[in-house]
């Protein structure tokens, strides 16, 4: 049932999903992120996820500001970081207005996954 809904929501991306996996795809090739997108996670499925680095990645239209939606959200969240998972959530509002600075947060996201993994400490400035 999950793998069907997460097929047509693979089919049917919005513009904004579509912008961000562009980029997402990129990082295969230049730093080896593999993200999979529209991807069944602990009975839930979320928009991007790099299973290797356990970084998820939600884009948030408006319906997510009310407060049940809201709540929903929390608590997935709270889940994934339960089983290791960083969650990142972005507004769609966000990806148009500020791509740049949503690149560089997952990217930085990433690059700390990564270091935690060789078991160096992030180089913070």
């Amino acid at each position: 049932m999950a793998n069907e809904m997460a097929r047509r929501l693979r089919k049917s991306m919005t513009p904004h999903e579509v912008v961000l996996w562009s980029h997402l795809r990129a990082l295969k090739r230049e730093r080896g992120f593999k993200f999979r997108r529209q991807v069944p996670l602990r009975g839930h499925i979320v928009d991007f996820a790099c299973f290797e680095a356990r970084v998820v990645i939600e884009l948030d239209g408006s319906q997510h500001g009310d407060a049940a939606h809201a709540k929903r959200d929390s608590e997935r969240d709270a889940l994934f970081e339960r089983f290791g998972f960083t969650v990142l959530r972005f507004w769609n509002a966000e990806l148009d207005e500020n791509l740049d600075g949503v690149w560089r947060q997952i990217t930085e996201a990433l690059l700390e996954t990564e270091w935690r993994r060789q078991g160096a400490p992030h180089p913070r400035p």
